[in-house]
């Protein structure tokens, strides 16, 4: 989550990485062989096969929860780091991300800052990866580029004048980029950018980084593209699920917005996901999804400031109207919240571990939670069904 005005800041392999990629996309990893499922292919055949026989999959639909971090990361490989994952777990979270930094510099280099030294002692990321493991969790390394102190307002901005400050941008991030992949071994899904909309045209660089990526670590790869900029990404075919920051505009007024029209602008933003994904035979998910407590939630989603009349209520039905949706639907298999900390810190914009989130999210996902489970108004069959090949 990050853009102050437009943003906050995956097929099918039996494998151990399959049982993620199985209830992302319904095609192989870009480059993978395809596999016909059958009765002996176990979970990950359920989530192709809906008549087969075998004990589903419980990370089918990804219930994600992103733990950010009050400073550089260092408190991810912390036991607060594991009691959190267990707390999340219990409240039927079954992925979580973790957004490991560099620094940007105004010449386009990215690292060679103070946050390098995070990279000399890489238990932050790998503890993590083992831990949420432990605990029956799946975990996505979802990195960031931390813009703060540069030139550049958010991620988004990132831009360069010349060629050579391209060429550096390219050549540093993709130095960074890869040394991260090779950290996250074992991680479950790996996104090779955030929310770097101005840089996306840079097709050729971004290919490259992308099949670099690819050689260092055997998980499927996404991409974070921001929510008015997902169309434009011209390198989905490489990739194995199409990854968008979903802070869509609910609402064009400023009144408090009634539940029912919220559940229809979420209806109507997953059916339009869908059918992007179906262009390039892959699934959706969604990379980041938030609400601040704030009236302005529904209509300026990416809003920093809080309060306001019914901050919390607005807060509340815009991520009741969002987890009901994407429950019901097959080509977007989910998100990741916006955002939670370890241990019992309570500080902060967008936060998910307040009361009411937390009542709103185990409603969604927990089914012995108190009161009736709200789905999604949408039936008939799954948008693309059947096996596709990658292009």
């Amino acid at each position: 989550m990050s853009n102050p005005r437009l943003c906050p800041s995956f097929a099918f392999r039996v494998t151990t990485v399959a049982l993620f990629v199985a209830m992302i996309a319904i095609v192989p990893p870009v480059g993978a062989d395809s596999v016909t499922p059958d009765a002996d292919a176990g979970p990950a055949a359920a989530a192709i096969d809906p008549d087969a026989n075998v004990t589903p999959d419980p990370h089918v639909r990804v219930r994600g929860m992103t733990i950010s971090c009050p400073g550089a990361g260092r408190v991810w490989g912390s036991d607060a780091m594991v009691e959190t994952m267990a707390k999340l777990e219990a409240m039927g979270v079954n992925w979580v991300a973790i957004h490991p930094y560099a620094g940007i510099s105004p010449d386009g280099t990215v690292g060679g800052s103070r946050l390098d030294r995070m990279y000399e002692d890489t238990t932050w990321i790998t503890r993590p990866i083992a831990e949420a493991h432990r605990l029956g969790l799946k975990i996505m390394i979802k990195p960031h580029i931390a813009y703060w102190g540069s030139p550049f307002s958010w991620r988004g901005e990132i831009t360069f004048s010349t060629d050579e400050q391209w060429e550096r941008f390219f050549t540093t991030y993709e130095r960074w980029i890869n040394r991260v992949a090779e950290i996250s071994a074992g991680a479950d899904a790996f996104v090779v950018g955030t929310e770097l909309d101005r840089t996306v045209d840079r097709e050729a660089s971004w290919r490259r980084i992308i099949a670099g990526v690819r050689s260092r670590i055997d998980t499927p790869l996404s991409y974070a593209a921001n929510w008015d900029q997902f169309e434009t990404v011209p390198f989905w075919d490489a990739l194995d699920v199409i990854g968008v920051q979903g802070y869509f505009p609910l609402v064009d007024h400023e009144r408090v917005p009634t539940q029912a029209e919220l559940d229809a602008s979420w209806q109507r933003l997953v059916g339009r996901l869908e059918t992007f994904g179906k262009r390039f035979d892959r699934r959706v998910v969604l990379a980041e999804l938030g609400y601040n407590r704030t009236a302005e939630a529904a209509v300026r989603p990416w809003e920093y400031r809080q309060g306001g009349e019914a901050a919390e209520l607005v807060q509340r039905r815009c991520l009741t109207a969002a987890l009901a949706a994407l429950e019901d639907s097959d080509g977007v298999v989910g998100a990741f919240l916006w955002k939670w900390f370890p241990g019992e810190r309570n500080r902060g914009n967008f936060l998910k571990s307040t009361p009411a989130m937390q009542r709103v999210i185990q409603r969604a996902w927990t089914p012995t939670a108190t009161g009736p489970r709200r789905t999604g108004m949408r039936s008939g069959p799954a948008p693309g069904s059947g096996t596709v090949s990658s292009p």
